[in-house]
């Protein structure tokens, strides 16, 4: 069970508002972790959230809590997630596009996603109510098997 995870972006309050509303839950300023970070409240029973920090902000190992620092990094990596919202398709893109995310809809074999793209450099798979139950009736070990 995942309950929050964190990403870098641009404007992390415009993220973050948005991620807010994909879920139709509250965001909030977040200056423990770093000048100028957001997060996102999906507002459910597993009190889910998504950090976001500032793009330049690296965290790094160190003794007892870890580190932070301002660094260059790269604007695209492998991270990305799986994420649910209780919105329809065309909700998802019409807040997408509001926000000058690239969205489009995508066939993942057994299953659909909707690819949100933050800051067009991270990528997000939403699913909605009916990819939920797609993703949940395939994604299991006898299903890979």
């Amino acid at each position: 069970m995942i309950f929050h995870f964190s990403i870098a972006a641009d404007d992390p309050k415009r993220t973050a508002t948005m991620l807010a509303e994909l879920w139709r839950g509250e965001a909030f300023y977040f200056p423990m972790v770093g000048e100028g970070s957001w997060v996102a409240h999906a507002g459910d029973d597993r009190r889910s959230t998504i950090e976001v920090y500032p793009r330049d902000l690296a965290l790094f190992p160190a003794e007892g809590q870890g580190e932070q620092r301002s660094e260059p990094v790269s604007r695209h990596g492998a991270f990305h997630a799986a994420v649910a919202t209780p919105l329809s398709i065309e909700a998802v893109h019409e807040i997408s596009r509001r926000y000058g995310c690239h969205a489009v809809l995508c066939q993942r074999g057994p299953f659909r996603v909707i690819e949100v793209w933050i800051d067009n450099s991270l990528m997000l798979e939403m699913l909605t109510p009916e990819m939920q139950a797609e993703y949940q009736r395939s994604i299991t070990p006898d299903g890979w098997r």
